[in-house]
């Protein structure tokens, strides 16, 4: 038996059905060269005859150039009370002119009577004809059986003819669809070793989280006789989601060793996450298994000793084999050694015996006491580290800023305007900004006026902001602490701030992340700062 799994993403075409995703057709260019990069064996990129915008993506796709991915068009069988020489969908699917296409047919009974309106027998013959027809015209098909789970515990006998019938019409691949996402990893189990028994080889498995097992359930369907997985690489799509393919990957290649992508490709796991992300315009948890900024944290006193000494007492793996790399978070209550490893990832040659050390657990005990939370805020913790050992210099100076907000008449929403004057070595400029909030003006001003003098500020954007209100009881008087997360697009930080002033703790945290960036973007070029 073959130990390969291929995958098939369907970020661009399940996953864009999520709540809050929409993606150009520059973003589906995009991903779909990531994806490719990664070496995933196909892309589902859309649906041709759903909307001009996927039809359109399939024909400037056809001008990539991809090493290992197989680009994929989506649609149903064909409608009833038609040909499949007039069906529209079919033909929008060959005038897609993929290699590949997935045709969805319906695996379930109740679908078939009370949803489609048609009969059994009519449904099989939907199915047998459609694949027929692209066959005829020398496609890779692949069958999703829709709703399969569903209808396998209401009418076995059925849903498995629906699958014996694609099979026979010439599929190459039936894929057992966990439409609703409702099943256990026990019925999956079982039901994919049954149905592997009947058909043979080149069985897949889709399968959403509405229950929150769907990466369980398609690794225990590989485990049953699987060997093609469907889903999205960041898990989104309809509901609850889809099976996380940058999970499921990862799983099957160390914990299973199967042929998936090529194992040099797996150290790009995290930053072929941290793309998508952004170009999904959604924010990467930092508990995602494997590629999560708090996947491989370690903060307890008793654990970070234990990694250090060795890795394997807290790491199921090595966290740079997927691109991802050790945290040990930074607390009051951190040890001696613990600060000092901070200090020579930054400056290796740093003896464990200087006094700075002592001052900077001095520091940062002091600004604990104050409100601040370093475990979260790398960036602040190392420009606190270069301050006290003298490796720091500031980028600009703060002449000064005003913030103004402005509820007008109209029903417009709520609005406020930054201005800002900022020197860069001798050098005045003063700017102004307009944004969704008093926050959202100053970031944008701050990065205007000094993009002035550093063009790269210009990729940085602020993914994520939360505040967090220390001293309840004294009400509107109360510090505030902000933890603003930023990313160039490579690379996400986070940095802190707190004040009685909300306004003050943000710039304080905004500053923060600016000059981390500087700071990082100095190293990468000339390897030293200073």
């Amino acid at each position: 038996m073959s130990n390969k799994v291929f995958i098939l993403d369907s970020t661009l075409r399940d996953g864009a059905q999520g709540q809050g995703i929409s993606f150009s057709v520059e973003d589906k260019l995009k991903i779909v060269k990531a994806l490719d990069d990664l070496g995933i064996d196909y892309v589902e990129a859309g649906n041709p005859g759903s909307n001009p915008k996927d039809m359109d993506f399939f024909r400037r796709a056809q001008g990539l150039r991809l090493k290992k991915t197989k680009l994929v068009a989506f649609g149903s069988t064909r409608r009833i009370g038609v040909t499949v020489e007039e069906d529209k969908n079919l033909q929008d699917l060959l005038e897609a002119k993929t290699e590949v296409v997935t045709i969805f047919g319906k695996s379930s009974d109740f679908h078939v009577t009370e949803i489609l309106k048609t009969t059994l027998d009519e449904n099989l013959k939907l199915i047998k004809e459609s694949i027929e027809y692209l066959k005829k015209h020398q496609k890779e098909v692949i069958f999703d059986g829709e709703h399969f789970f569903d209808g396998y515990k209401s009418n076995k006998q059925y849903s498995i003819e629906t699958l014996k019938t694609a099979k026979d019409a010439g599929a190459d691949v039936i894929v057992l669809c966990d439409t609703n996402g409702g099943t256990t990893p026990k019925e999956i189990f079982d039901i994919v070793t049954e149905v592997k028994e009947i058909l043979g080889d080149n069985i897949g498995i889709h399968c959403h989280n509405d229950i929150g097992v769907a990466v369980a359930n398609s690794i225990i369907g590989v485990e049953a006789g699987a060997n093609h997985i469907q889903g999205t690489f960041l898990g989104i799509g309809e509901r609850c989601g889809n099976a996380n393919l940058s999970t499921i990957i990862p799983t099957l290649m160390l914990k299973m060793d199967k042929d998936v992508i090529e194992k040099e490709l797996l150290s790009s796991l995290k930053s072929t996450a941290m793309m998508l992300s952004e170009i999904s315009n959604i924010q990467l948890k930092d508990d995602t298994p494997y590629i999560g900024s708090a996947a491989f944290a370690h903060k307890g006193g008793m654990h970070i000793d234990a990694v250090v000494k060795e890795p394997k007492s807290y790491e199921h793996i090595n966290p740079e084999v997927v691109g991802n790399s050790r945290r040990i978070l930074v607390s009051e209550v951190s040890g001696k050694s613990t600060i000092l490893k901070e200090v020579q990832k930054l400056f290796p040659n740093f003896s464990k015996d200087s006094k700075e050390v002592q001052l900077i657990i001095d520091k940062l005990k002091e600004l604990e006491h104050q409100g601040y939370q370093f475990e979260g805020a790398e960036g602040t913790i190392e420009l606190v580290i270069r301050k006290i050992i003298g490796k720091y210099k500031p980028f600009f100076q703060l002449n000064n800023f005003k913030v103004i907000g402005e509820h007008p008449s109209s029903k417009a929403n709520f609005t406020s305007t930054a201005v800002i004057n900022v020197n860069v070595d001798g050098r005045d400029e003063m700017t102004a900004a307009e944004g969704d909030g008093p926050v959202n003006a100053l970031d944008k001003a701050l990065r205007k006026a000094l993009e002035v003098f550093y063009p790269q500020l210009k990729y940085i954007r602020l993914v994520d902001y939360k505040v967090r209100v220390l001293d309840e009881g004294t009400a509107t008087e109360a510090s505030v602490r902000v933890l603003i997360e930023s990313s160039d697009g490579s690379e996400n930080w986070t940095t802190v701030g707190v004040s009685r002033d909300i306004i003050e703790a943000s710039w304080i945290a905004l500053v923060d992340s600016i000059e981390y960036k500087l700071i990082k973007d100095i190293e990468r070029n000339v390897r030293t700062y200073f």
